[in-house]
């Protein structure tokens, strides 16, 4: 539940990467390793769990690669994870199994985290890609291949 996952992080890092990078060719998975660093194993995993979420186009052909589905500006951080997330969650052990069985856990612990979790993910859907774009920006971070081209529908 409230962990960001490696998959995570890098589905996170992969989107914005496409978004600050656009232009009007798709940008290739490649690049994006080359630029993040991130292990393609990792990359190709998480870009497919995007493109079946709506998130992410995948284009094929010698010239394809990966293009947002949507305007930057509707793509939220939270959206994000969740996909992610939900192809994680059959992945995931939390040691035994067994959900919390003491009075304490079920009714003081359990719910105390349960609210964590939803103040984080409440905050994570009002952050779009957009913002992040935005602060690479301002962090003086240098988008490749093409100068910045801002649109605005």
């Amino acid at each position: 539940m409230l962990r960001l996952s490696r998959k995570m992080l890098f589905a996170l890092e992969a989107v914005v990467d496409i978004a600050y990078n656009a232009r009007p060719e798709p940008v290739q998975s490649k690049e994006i390793t080359r630029r993040q660093g991130i292990p393609q194993r990792y990359l190709e995993q998480v870009m497919q769990q995007l493109v079946h979420a709506g998130v992410l186009k995948g284009v094929r052909g010698p010239k394809g690669g990966y293009r947002l589905a949507r305007e930057r500006r509707r793509i939220t951080v939270g959206e994000i994870i969740r996909t992610v997330g939900a192809f994680e969650a059959g992945d995931e052990d939390d040691g035994d199994g067994a959900p919390m069985s003491s009075e304490l856990g079920r009714k003081v612990v359990q719910p105390l985290w349960s609210e964590l979790h939803e103040t984080i993910m409440s905050k994570l859907d009002s952050i779009t890609v957009e913002d992040l774009c935005r602060r690479a920006e301002g962090a003086g971070v240098k988008a490749e291949g093409r100068e910045r081209m801002d649109f605005e529908i």
